[in-house]
């Protein structure tokens, strides 16, 4: 147990003596308690109940209130915000982030909406109000708004006193985008340039061109993998009349990362994304979105029955004790080609450009998995039971399961994302479901045939 965990423990069972500071040992655990990491602060939060929350937080400083506040979910955010009087709420509304503002208002209420927004300035009411129009997973609804640009006519002197005038009001990148009188963008200088070129010089007279630029309603998982590719900083956000709307800033890039991850796990599960972590989350809407996939696959799963009835004959006996074997292995061999094109897609190794490449090679993989596998499942089955048929519709079986497999999973997700569907929902269960109505399918015909 590292330190800070000790100390989380230790708060949590002297939790009253902690925030009546009612004891030299209280007052110690409160003190190191202000001298932890907001983040590490927000994490422990989420162990604690909403009273001991409230309890805490509103006795914190100011500054760690809003520092804890900017790294706690949107769920413990709304708690708070409920639990404290008009002046707090108004103090941390008004000092955080655009985005993040815009990321918690959607957990509220229309009447809830409306209350929090008339504590804002009327400047920040429009822009959150702008930004709620956005998709949350866009372009536009995690661009940074409360930045500053300059205009091309303006001189390196000027511009320098601009920024020392709004400091810290604005947030400061190290590239400052340039508009033109309109807004429109035009490019960036980066902040070292104001040390470096002579006062009277023109913005204009040492511009840069922008590497990458962010449409507004574009995907947030699309413009992250081009920022990490072009290794930019920040990217300037814009409509479709170049209108100069925001910045991403690179810090948000793990956020998207790690968003993007985790919806892909619930999607390679089957389940749709689950916004607030897993505590958070009702109990009864997790049960509905595990429940009702597989209640869909558990009906699927008919068909497996249908072929077990119509081929009873052949599989009675000898051949049953396989069926598992080779429905096992068609479901691991497609999940496993699923998460190479998936991952290849996310890389950007497999592109529009490299698609037929990508298909030739893995059906050059799938036929040798086909013949290796159906090699080693002869051997097994006549070394073990030395019979002869028996043993090649096995192998044979088990040789074109694997050739489907490679060729079922290495093809659907490239059909759902040219279908706008995430390729992620092509892994998993699904999958798995698919393969082992077609695995018993298969060896029930080929066993027909051989064994006839």
């Amino acid at each position: 147990m590292t330190p800070t965990e000790q100390l989380f423990d230790q708060i949590q069972h002297h939790f009253s003596e902690t925030i009546r500071e009612s004891s030299a040992f209280g007052k110690a655990l409160w003190d190191e308690l202000l001298l932890t990491h907001p983040a590490d602060i927000a994490e422990f939060f989420a162990q604690l109940n909403a009273d001991q929350c409230i309890q805490i937080f509103k006795k914190f400083p100011q500054k760690v209130q809003l520092a804890v506040f900017e790294h706690l979910s949107d769920v413990k955010k709304t708690t708070v915000l409920a639990a404290l009087d008009t002046s707090h709420k108004t103090y941390l509304l008004s000092n955080i982030p655009t985005d993040q503002l815009t990321d918690l208002f959607e957990h509220f209420s229309d009447k809830e909406l409306h209350q929090y927004l008339n504590l804002l300035h009327k400047k920040d009411q429009e822009q959150i109000v702008s930004m709620l129009k956005f998709n949350p997973e866009s372009a536009g609804g995690i661009m940074d708004t409360d930045v500053i640009t300059l205009l091309e006519s303006f001189t390196v002197a000027k511009a320098i006193q601009l920024l020392q005038r709004l400091q810290p009001k604005h947030e400061l990148h190290r590239n400052l985008y340039v508009t033109d009188q309109d807004n429109h963008l035009i490019g960036h200088i980066n902040l070292e340039d104001l040390v470096i070129k002579h006062p009277q010089n023109t913005i204009g007279s040492f511009l840069r061109k922008n590497p990458l630029v962010a449409f507004v309603e574009q995907d947030q998982e699309e413009v992250a993998k081009k920022m990490i590719h072009y290794h930019l900083e920040s990217v300037p956000v814009v409509d479709q009349n170049n209108y100069f709307l925001g910045v991403i800033p690179s810090e948000i890039l793990p956020n998207i990362i790690e968003q993007e991850a985790s919806e892909d796990v619930y999607k390679m599960s089957a389940m749709a994304p689950i916004k607030q972590t897993y505590f958070e989350t009702p109990f009864f809407k997790v049960l509905y979105e595990r429940s009702s996939i597989l209640i869909i696959l558990l009906m699927a799963q008919t068909l497996s029955t249908l072929i077990v009835k119509r081929y009873e004959l052949i599989l009675q006996g000898f051949l049953l004790y396989f069926l598992t074997m080779l429905t096992s292995t068609g479901g691991n061999t497609s999940s496993q080609s699923s998460a190479v094109v998936i991952q290849g897609m996310a890389s950007g190794d497999i592109a529009p450009g490299t698609i037929g490449r990508f298909l030739r090679r893995e059906f050059a993989m799938a036929s040798l998995l086909s013949i290796i596998l159906g090699f080693f499942s002869f051997i097994r089955v006549y070394l073990i039971y030395g019979r002869m048929w028996e043993s090649i519709a096995v192998s044979i079986s088990l040789g074109l399961i694997v050739l489907v497999s490679v060729i079922l999973g290495s093809i659907l997700p490239i059909l759902l994302k040219k279908l706008r569907i995430d390729p992620a929902f092509s892994a998993g269960p699904g999958l798995a479901t698919i393969m082992d109505i077609l695995g018993l399918l298969i060896y029930c015909y080929v066993s027909s045939l051989i064994l006839r």
